[in-house]
């Protein structure tokens, strides 16, 4: 069976994640990566830089899939550009997901979002667009999970909980049932969220405070 091939936009530290999960997962065949023009000719895990961002639309009129592998701490803003640009030009933008995740039948999980190895999504979990689910997280049932939006390794969002969109949920930061985030908020590693948050910022502790700018 011939493999569908995917470019992927953006090096680093989470491409080399993201070349494992979508190695795992067998559906796709990598054909190369886009980074920063002085990258070109390099290679990561075998995978050689065949272009940059300007080279975007030519592959997609060539007939190639895209997944967005640059990794996201605080501002969500550079893979959402590049996000809106592919769908802007109606690229394919697939959801990869570890062959050693666990994933309900009964989630739902918008293009672009990557599900990496060791996570659970439980059922009717709700995961948005372009979002890294990163190594172990568990999404409990009935939790959203906004757009452009990373949750962190190991990181635990309880049932019917919603997080929104453009956010970062650090490592092993819990947050618990029913409780609410609002968009464009940065929860740090070892957080816990008891209450809701209903304004962007940066919250770290257990439980959670705001630091101030």
């Amino acid at each position: 069976m011939n493999k569908e091939k995917i470019i992927l936009i953006g090096g680093g530290g989470h491409c080399r994640s993201c070349i494992d999960v979508i190695e795992s997962a067998g559906k796709y065949e990598i054909f190369g990566i886009l980074d920063l023009p002085e990258t070109f000719g390099e290679r990561t895990l075998g995978y050689q830089v065949i272009g940059n961002d300007d080279d975007i639309e030519r592959f997609h009129k060539e007939g190639f899939s895209f997944l967005i592998t640059l990794g996201q701490i605080k501002s969500a803003d550079r893979r959402k550009k590049i996000f809106e640009f592919l769908e802007e030009i109606g690229a394919k933008i697939p959801v990869i997901i570890s062959a050693k995740a666990t994933v309900s039948q009964h989630s739902a999980i918008e293009k672009g979002s990557v599900i990496m190895h060791g996570t659970i999504i439980n059922a009717q979990a709700k995961i948005g667009k372009n979002c890294i689910i990163n190594s172990g997280a568990i999404i409990e049932h009935d939790a959203e999970i906004g757009n452009h939006t990373h949750i962190s390794t190991q990181a635990v969002i309880n049932g019917d909980a919603k997080v929104g969109n453009e956010c970062f949920v650090g490592s092993s930061s819990c947050i618990s049932s029913q409780v609410k985030i609002s968009d464009k908020s940065i929860i740090g590693a070892g957080s816990l969220v008891l209450n809701n948050i209903s304004e962007e910022g940066t919250y770290v502790g257990s439980p959670v405070k705001k630091l101030n700018k």
